[in-house]
């Protein structure tokens, strides 16, 4: 039997209609007023250059440079004329990571092993897992480089990137390492790491259906300021360097905007992403630098330069969109600081913060979504010494309106009160008028902050290399780097060469030694590679290695020349579990440096 169904029949009665419009209006109303599951915990992309100004953008008024995506950013959301980080970056990662300032996790250098972040702090990417986001970091981490405290330790689900401050090769880089593995990597760098950001972001969402929190750190625009270089590429890289010549900069700051400007390329490839995968309104972006700039240019109303305590070493450019959310072109006048990242995702994402340790950060949120705010951290606070942290040669602390700070050089005695210097920055952005001997009662009221601040922040730390841990199951052999050593001898040197590159060298006479401190995770025979550079003249030498009551003793071999190195195997030495040090000593030189040392490796036998 075939049924037909008439017009008639495909009407409803009236009082169907009656009876189920309170229905569909109902799932209306509420499809319209219910955000989506993205937007109650959005996708958050937080991209950070490497040494950038705050100048050093079109946003903030640099009438050279190109960055329309990063004017984008700000002009389509909010900018912050008062934001901070510290006056480096290992710094300024640490309490990025932690909400904390980074005197609180142990961290306190940028080399020499004090660039490791204490393995009890909690980061940002493990707080967002506990909120069901996907977590991804695409360039430079430093925050430590052996097993325990690399990003995927971390919290960190992928990790593409390198360990160190920075690194040497900018096309082809050979520094890179995913997930603890060193890799092969090709074409440019900035373009590499935005293609892998956006990988992990598109396979997150699309695939994976989670909400992901991507960390896409640019190693540009820091030193060695590279472009294209390689055989196919070299060609684009010289025509962004020629725009800026052609503009009147010197190489090294054309070097610099070119760099800022390859990175806006990428800024721009990843914003089209994004609308690409329909996830713009989605998606909490927030732009940054990770300390002050190297660019001297231009510095508009801004006064020093990265490592310094002014302006111009801890002010950056920070802007924030999320469509929809983020009123477009706002600006908030409250100053704020790196420590605030980790509390305003946390809130986002529904985190609590943890409750048995100091955060520094507050929250940012309401400032985001109103896009206004006039105070927001009563003080923020900066030092920064490279060797050991103090509370006297390059410090400041500032609240809305006036700054104090000692700046002097890292040689000079303990500084006395005469070298404070005290700015409204309200009338004296340029920091010019040091206006401390008549308002003394402002000075003594911020620098008994400042100290109340430094005294809680260091309190119980002791601030050293972590023993470099030897024999653990994800890495073998383990790498011994010369700036991690203590070295002891009047010729001896360490020579700091973009770290993997660093020597011990200049040693001559018996009894000069380097040593490391080492935390012995297995025990075992360990077969000790060393690498290093021999002038052909300089061969007789003898060198020994020593741990604990073990030591071999070897003679190096010609490369020729000391800045030729090679590896070689050079014995055993059987280490027990526990810390013990490591010590590399000249037992004989008689024809002067017998090795220029590199890298020791120990490679547990037996696995």
């Amino acid at each position: 039997m075939i049924l037909v169904q008439t017009a008639a029949m495909r009407t409803p009665p009236a009082s169907l209609f009656a009876a189920f419009l309170p229905l569909l209006l109902g799932c209306f109303s509420a499809f319209l007023a219910a955000p989506s599951q993205a937007a109650e915990k959005p996708n958050i992309l937080l991209i950070m250059t490497d040494d950038q100004g705050y100048w050093d953008t079109g946003a903030t008024g640099n009438p050279h440079i190109s960055t329309p995506n990063m004017d984008r950013i700000s002009a389509e959301g909010v900018s912050f004329p008062r934001f901070y980080a510290a006056p480096v970056c290992a710094p300024t990662r640490a309490g990025l990571m932690t909400g904390r300032y980074y005197l609180r996790t142990g961290l306190y250098n940028t080399r020499f092993g004090g660039d490791t972040m204490g393995k009890d702090e909690i980061t940002v990417a493990e707080l967002l897992k506990t909120g069901g986001y996907r977590t991804g970091i695409f360039g430079k981490w430093h925050l430590g480089k052996y097993p325990g405290y690399q990003p995927q330790d971390r919290g960190f689900d992928e990790f593409v990137g390198h360990y160190h401050g920075h690194i040497e090769r900018y096309q082809f880089p050979d520094q890179i390492v995913h997930n603890g593995e060193p890799v092969e990597a090709r074409g440019y760098v900035s373009d590499l790491f935005a293609d892998c950001a956006m990988d992990f972001m598109e396979h997150s969402s699309q695939t994976l259906k989670q909400p992901f929190f991507c960390y896409l750190a640019f190693n540009a625009p820091h030193s060695p300021w590279l472009l294209d270089t390689s055989h196919y590429g070299q060609e684009n890289g010289d025509k962004l360097l020629m725009k800026y010549l052609e503009k009147g900069l010197p190489i090294r700051e054309a070097r610099i905007y070119a760099l800022v400007e390859r990175v806006d390329i990428n800024i721009g490839r990843i914003l089209a992403k994004l609308d690409e995968l329909e996830l713009s309104k989605d998606t909490l972006v927030v732009f940054m630098s990770d300390n002050g700039g190297v660019s001297k240019y231009w510095q508009g109303d801004i006064r020093s330069n990265k490592a310094s305590v002014y302006e111009g070493g801890v002010r950056v450019p920070f802007f924030a969109r999320w469509p929809g959310t983020i009123p477009a072109g706002s600006v908030v006048n409250g100053q704020g600081s790196h420590v605030d990242l980790l509390p305003t995702f946390c809130e986002l994402a529904g985190v609590e913060l943890p409750q048995d340790r100091t955060i520094d950060g507050k929250s940012l949120v309401s400032l985001l979504k109103t896009g206004k705010g006039e105070t927001h951290h009563e003080y923020v606070y900066h030092t920064w010494d490279r060797y050991f942290p103090n509370p006297e040669k390059r410090w400041s602390i500032s609240d809305q309106r006036y700054k104090l700070l000692c700046q002097v050089g890292k040689d000079a005695d303990t500084p006395s009160q005469s070298d404070w210097k005290l700015f409204d920055l309200q009338n004296d952005p340029h920091e010019d008028s040091n206006i401390a001997v008549k308002n003394q009662e402002i000075v003594e009221r911020l620098r008994t902050e400042f100290l109340r601040w430094f005294g809680d922040c260091t309190k119980g730390i002791t601030y050293e290399p972590i023993p470099i841990p030897v024999g653990h199951p994800d890495e073998n052999p383990s790498e011994i780097q010369p700036s991690w050593a203590t070295w002891h001898g009047d010729n001896i040197n360490y020579t700091f060469d973009g770290y993997d590159w660093d020597t011990i060298d200049g040693w001559k006479t018996p009894g000069e030694y380097a040593e490391w401190n080492l935390d012995v995770v297995t025990a075992g025979d360990y077969e000790v590679l060393a690498r290093y550079g021999c002038r052909a003249d300089n061969v007789g030498g003898k060198i020994r290695l020593s741990a604990g009551d073990s030591s071999l003793e070897f003679t190096p071999v010609s490369t020729q020349n000391s800045e030729v190195f090679q590896e070689f195997s050079v014995g055993t030495l059987s280490l027990k579990e526990g810390q013990t040090t490591l010590k590399a000593e000249i037992l004989e030189a008689p024809n002067g440096e017998p090795l220029r040392l590199n890298q020791i490796y120990l490679k547990k036998l037996g696995e």
